[in-house]
């Protein structure tokens, strides 16, 4: 089953990312050498983000985060695994489990 490790992190830690490279480094290393990663990947900080709404068939752009909050989606990986007991055994390994939020959540099949 495919489960997504979200990585919630603070403006500080989107500032700090560099003294943090190695750790997500090795983790991701980790994860390639188990076979069970299938994707991911790091995000720009909050405020580059862009909202799109469609209000009365109209499309309603905003620049910036979607909700203002302490921490923002930072990143995430992709894993393939047998069942939630592996993936929290997982995103408890994330460098930023000791941190920020890591939120384990499980994937829909696309049809």
């Amino acid at each position: 089953m495919k489960y997504a490790i979200l990585v919630y992190e603070t403006e500080q830690d989107f500032a700090n990312r560099d003294s943090h490279k190695a750790a997500y480094n090795a983790y991701s290393q980790a994860l390639a050498e188990a076979n069970v990663i299938a994707g991911g990947a790091e995000l720009h900080p909050a405020h580059t983000g862009t909202t799109v709404r469609l209000k009365d068939g109209q499309q309603k752009v905003q620049d910036g985060p979607y909700a203002d909050t302490k921490e923002q989606l930072g990143g995430f990986f992709i894993i393939d695994v047998p069942n939630l007991d592996v993936a929290l055994d997982w995103a408890a390994r994330c460098p930023g489990a000791s941190s920020c939020g890591v939120e384990v959540r499980p994937l829909l099949p696309m049809n």
